[in-house]
């Protein structure tokens, strides 16, 4: 720790190159932080969802309805717990940028399929007995501001019309991961309000007994209705939720493939600066050498300025994505959850000093090589 002093002498002795640098690291780290946001968003709601539930749609499409004559049939078959028929309603509130998840539900059961929510039983059976109820996460309540007993207009888009609902419960998460940017209203309200939706649903969340029943529910489901009119496809939530994600790209790809070049960027300006800088410096490291400090405290030294570059860039880098961040998902909740967890701090910052040595060890070792007599012969 008493060497640190000339550490510090030494990476402010070109003030310019040490703000570009400290820049650098904190450029990739910000970056780093949004494109990690971005992953939670896309990949993190899935991480919630339990193993032994299935997702029935219709074979051609998700916009294409099944009949709601099949929850009876997918109940009685061995295995099943829970059967929810659930619609997509798209509506917009207020403008076509606040997008949020609506999904029109049947009460019934959900509270058992769905655990990984913390719903309040009181608030759950106002909204039970509310034809016009619905029940809002918690961050999107505090989004906008909503609180219990507030009506929400929505203007629909698949269901034309001018919509209200009353807030009859704010739900948290029992996970971690959970996306609480949803609204929920009831599937018997869309169904008597809509003509051609009285016998129809979008699909079918169902909940099997225990995961052993899982493979064996997905042939039987599909074997139960095909060659019918409306034949389904039956497969995990988890695979069902990574199928929208796929719809918009590659998206790890992308984030490893932008992630990538940045991080190699940065270990080639670093290490070039942290090269310049030994150079610059020959005549001391051997005057150093000849006062008896042996290459050890030399390698310190180099690696000390290169990790101090790595440290205060990633901190600050990082700091303003947290910032960034904490304001929400620019994109309007397109990616849903939009967050830095502690784990994903914790692996930029280690990122950043793995960075710091990789980019500081080859001069490091450069400076501890060198001979005294060579050094000194130097101009």
């Amino acid at each position: 720790m008493k060497f640190l002093h000339l550490v510090y002498a030494n990476i402010l002795r070109k003030k310019m190159r040490f703000f570009l640098t400290i820049g650098s690291f904190g450029v990739a780290l910000f970056l780093f932080g949004i494109l990690v946001a971005i992953h939670n968003g896309f990949y993190q709601g899935i991480d919630a969802v339990e193993d032994n539930r299935l997702v029935v749609r219709n074979k051609t499409s998700l916009m294409v309805f099944l009949p709601y004559s099949y929850k009876a049939k997918i109940e009685a078959m061995e295995g099943v717990e829970y059967v929810i028929p659930s619609v997509w309603f798209a509506g917009v509130y207020q403008d076509r940028k606040n997008f949020f998840s609506q999904f029109a539900i049947e009460t019934a059961g959900w509270v058992e399929t769905y655990p990984e929510y913390a719903i309040d039983k009181d608030q759950w059976s106002a909204f039970e007995n509310d034809r016009q109820g619905c029940m809002v996460g918690r961050a999107l309540a505090e989004k906008f501001g909503w609180e219990i007993g507030d009506r929400i207009p929505l203007e629909g888009t698949i269901f034309p019309g001018a919509w209200e609902f009353n807030i009859c419960g704010i739900f948290e998460g029992n996970k971690k991961n959970v996306d609480l940017n949803q609204m929920w209203i009831r599937y018997e309200y869309l169904a008597e309000s809509i003509p051609f939706m009285k016998g129809q649903v979008g699909w079918y969340a169902v909940k099997a007994i225990h995961t052993d029943y899982v493979n064996g529910l997905i042939s039987r489901i599909d074997g139960e209705f095909s060659n019918s009119p409306a034949e389904t496809k039956t497969e995990p939530e988890k695979i069902w939720m990574l199928g929208f994600v796929k719809q918009m790209g590659n998206i790890k790809l992308i984030l490893i493939s932008v992630g990538g070049v940045v991080i190699f960027t940065l270990l080639l300006v670093t290490g070039s600066t942290m090269a310049m800088s030994v150079r610059e410096r020959t005549s001391e490291w051997a005057t150093l050498k000849t006062l008896g400090y042996g290459d050890t405290l030399v390698l310190g030294l180099v690696l000390g300025e290169s990790f101090f570059y790595a440290i205060i860039g990633g901190a600050i880098g990082l700091g303003l994505a947290c910032l960034f961040v904490s304001k929400g998902d620019p994109t309007g909740m397109m990616g849903g959850l939009f967050t830095l967890s502690p784990d994903n701090i914790f692996a930029g910052l280690t990122l950043t000093l793995i960075t710091g040595f990789i980019a500081g060890v080859l001069p490091a070792i450069s400076a501890m090589k060198l001979r005294i007599v060579d050094a000194l012969r130097r101009v």
